[in-house]
C-alpha cells in the first residue's frame, strides 16, 4: 500500500468512547462564560475524567472559535489526540458544536458520536527554521501601502516576479479562511493539496495555483526595501528580508481534528458562508 493510499484511508476514522478530557479555553475566558463549569458537570454524571494534562487523554475539548482551534491543534500536533471544538468564536468553521447545545453535544462526543479527521500540514523552511501551519502561511508586506516584489519558483522552475501585497499558502482547512476572502479557490476537505494565491497583485495574471504533495515552492523577496512578515495561522513566525527565500510543502504529519457525526465539510461550508 501506498504512503497516498495509507494517509487516504485514515483521513476519517470513528472514535471511541471516552474516558478521559482535557479543556482549552479562549484566551478571554469572558468568550465562554460558564462553559467550562457545564463541561465538568456532564464530564461527572458520565463518569468522564477531565486531566489537567492532555498527555494521554482520549479527547481534547475545545471551548472557543476558530482562533482557539488553531492554538489547540498546534499544540497536540503528534500527539494522537484529537480536538473537538464546542463554538465560542464569530465564525467557528473548524468547531462542530453550537455553545447552547454544549450538554447534548458532548454527551453524545463522550459516547463516541463523532469522527476524527487527519487535516494536512504545510511546512515552510526558513534558513534553518521549520515553520508549521494547519491553516495557511502568509508572506505579508511588513510596509502599510508598500507592495513587495516576489519572485516564485515550482519544482525549481521560475514562474516570474508579482508586485503584489504578499501570498497565502493555504491547506484545504486554512482554504476558506484569508484565501478565500483574497480570491482563491476552495479546496474540499479530503484533498492531498494546497493553494497558493496573491494578496492584491498589481497584474492581470497572477491567478492562484492549486499545488499538490510532489510540488515544492519557492518565494524569493525581490523588494530591495520592504520586507514581508511571515505569518503562521495568524502569528507572526519571522520575517524575509530582500533576498530571502522560503521554501513551502506539504507536511508528513497531520492535525487530529474530531467533530460530531454527521457533521459533513459541505453542511458546515453551506451553513457559514451560504448567508
Amino acid at each position: 500500500m501506498s504512503k497516498q493510499q495509507s494517509r487516504s484511508q485514515s483521513a476519517s476514522t470513528e472514535g471511541a468512547a471516552v474516558q478521559r478530557v482535557a479543556v482549552f479555553v479562549h484566551g478571554r475566558p469572558e468568550r465562554v462564560g460558564d462553559a467550562p463549569q457545564r463541561l465538568r458537570a456532564v464530564a461527572a454524571r458520565l463518569g468522564v475524567e477531565v486531566a489537567d494534562d492532555p498527555a494521554g487523554s482520549d479527547l481534547v475539548v475545545v471551548l472557543g472559535g476558530d482562533g482557539t482551534m488553531l492554538r489547540a491543534l498546534q499544540q497536540m500536533l503528534g500527539s494522537g489526540v484529537p480536538c473537538l471544538g464546542v463554538n465560542y468564536g464569530r465564525v467557528g468553521f473548524l468547531t462542530s458544536i453550537e455553545g447552547d447545545e454544549l450538554e447534548s453535544g458532548l454527551e453524545a462526543a463522550f459516547g463516541g458520536a463523532y469522527e476524527v479527521l487527519e487535516l494536512p500540514t504545510i511546512v515552510a523552511e526558513h534558513g534553518d527554521r521549520e515553520l508549521v501551519g494547519i491553516n495557511d502561511i502568509v508572506l505579508t508586506s511588513s510596509i502599510l501601502g508598500r507592495m513587495a516584489m516576489l519572485e516564485w519558483r515550482v519544482g525549481g522552475q521560475t514562474l516570474g516576479e508579482v508586485a503584489c501585497d504578499g501570498a497565502i499558502l493555504a491547506t484545504p482547512t486554512g482554504s476558506t479562511a484569508y484565501n478565500l476572502s483574497a480570491g482563491g479557490p476552495v479546496l474540499a476537505w479530503g484533498l492531498e493539496g494546497f493553494v497558493l494565491s496573491f494578496i492584491s497583485p498589481h497584474s492581470l495574471h497572477a491567478r492562484s495555483m492549486v499545488l499538490g504533495r510532489p510540488h515544492h515552492v519557492e518565494l524569493a523577496n525581490r523588494s530591495e526595501d520592504v520586507p514581508l512578515e511571515i505569518i503562521v495561522d495568524g502569528h507572526v513566525a519571522g520575517r524575509l528580508d530582500s533576498a530571502e527565500r522560503l521554501s513551502v510543502s506539504m507536511g508528513d504529519s497531520g492535525a487530529l481534528l474530531a467533530r460530531a457525526s454527521g457533521m459533513s465539510f459541505f453542511a458546515r461550508y453551506r451553513s457559514t458562508f451560504s448567508t
